[in-house]
């Protein structure tokens, strides 16, 4: 027996890595392509490319490892019934207990490895993707300053620059500055360099002009200047995002109460993240139950497994809606937080209940007996 759980929880490891990289590799596709437009426009650097979409798997294997786990729990099992290999088992008298112990074994081994990466590895690379992401959107001086081409910077501001040095100098600077609705201010330097302060990025431009034109009276001046500053900080780029509850660490996400920087409403919405970070995990545990259960203790079908096989994807689907719907009114009351536990809890205690009490063929014997009583 401990043979055949081992070969029965090799198969489901397979089948998980396989379904998991899979899906991954999917998600990480369609979500890096919202990065491309940097490459191509701003000219990011395909090393910083792949660093940003980098930070974006630890947390998508933590949000499909449990779907993966059940498609291999489903595809192991129903295979084996299918090949006729788990009606042998039951009839030597092994129990669906002992039958279930290498899905959970398996589920029970995904959700630690789901609780390292939700309370440890994602928040660590979160910190960094949005590092490197206010990297991008304000190192003006490597990411986005591109000799001899025009380079918006925002939609109301452009620059174009002739030159661009290694110790951020700069020269043959145009700029076109619109983010004052009531005037448009072209600007043009012989050169300029580029500086950084706690606002943000700014250029100081030597020898050039600055023309204006009011848009209400159309008046139009025009000044000649040594030394002009130029501020670029863009008014959506707060820096890095410190207050982003992804990034938090569980401590810190647990006793949002006592955080005087934060409402009540974004108090309420940490606290349920990091009950959420605690209890995720065991998604992988109570998918895996249920997809074992339904095939281990219904009846055997020559036809196939498609009706009890559909139950288990439905029982799942149910446990995921439940848990969208539960810690939406927990964040609006924490009061509900017990059934966000109780979306955890319940589906275990059936699972279990099913494995050890529920023995299909015996209640088919009853019914037959009730019926004779009948009759």
């Amino acid at each position: 027996m401990k043979k055949l759980n081992i070969y029965i929880a090799g198969q489901i490891i397979i089948g998980f890595l396989l379904v998991a990289i899979s899906l991954v590799s999917i998600l990480w596709l369609t979500q890096s392509l919202r990065f491309l437009e940097m490459i191509t426009n701003k000219g990011l650097p395909i090393s910083i490319f792949i660093k940003m979409t980098s930070c974006l798997m630890p947390r998508l294997f933590a949000i499909l490892s449990p779907i993966s786990l059940f498609v291999a729990v489903i595809f192991v099992y129903n295979r084996m019934l299918a090949d006729r290999e788990l009606v042998v088992i039951k009839a030597a008298g092994i129990t669906p207990w002992q039958c279930a112990k290498p899905a959970i074994f398996v589920g029970i081994m995904a959700s630690i490895l789901a609780v390292y990466i939700n309370n440890f590895a994602a928040p660590k690379v979160e910190k960094k993707f949005h590092e490197l992401e206010w990297q991008v959107k304000n190192d003006v001086s490597h990411l986005m300053f591109r000799e001899g081409e025009f380079t918006t910077i925002d939609d109301n501001l452009t620059l174009f620059i002739t030159a661009h040095g290694k110790d951020n100098s700069v020269e043959g600077v145009m700029i076109n500055d619109e983010r004052n609705p009531k005037e448009k201010n072209t600007i043009s330097a012989e050169k300029g360099i580029i500086v950084y302060t706690d606002k943000g990025p700014r250029i100081i431009l030597i020898n050039g002009i600055r023309q204006e034109i009011n848009n209400k009276t159309l008046q139009f001046s025009t000044i000649s200047f040594d030394r002009y500053s130029v501020d670029f900080s863009l008014t959506q780029n707060k820096k890095k995002r410190s207050n982003s509850y992804r990034s938090q660490t569980l401590s810190d996400l647990l006793g949002a109460q006592n955080n005087p920087g934060l409402s009540p409403a974004e108090a309420r919405r940490y606290i349920v993240e990091g009950n959420r970070r605690l209890l995720n995990p065991l998604y992988n545990f109570i998918f895996s139950l249920i997809a074992c259960v339904g095939l281990l203790v219904g009846k055997f079908n020559r036809r196939g497994q498609g009706k009890i096989i559909l139950i288990s994807i439905l029982s799942m689907v149910l446990v995921e809606i439940d848990d969208l719907i539960f810690g939406n009114l927990a964040t609006k009351n924490l009061y509900f937080l017990f059934l966000y536990y109780a979306n955890y809890i319940i589906p275990i205690i059936i699972c279990f209940y099913i494995l050890f009490f529920y023995n299909s063929a015996k209640k088919r014997r009853l019914n037959q007996k009730e019926l004779a009583a009948y009759a």
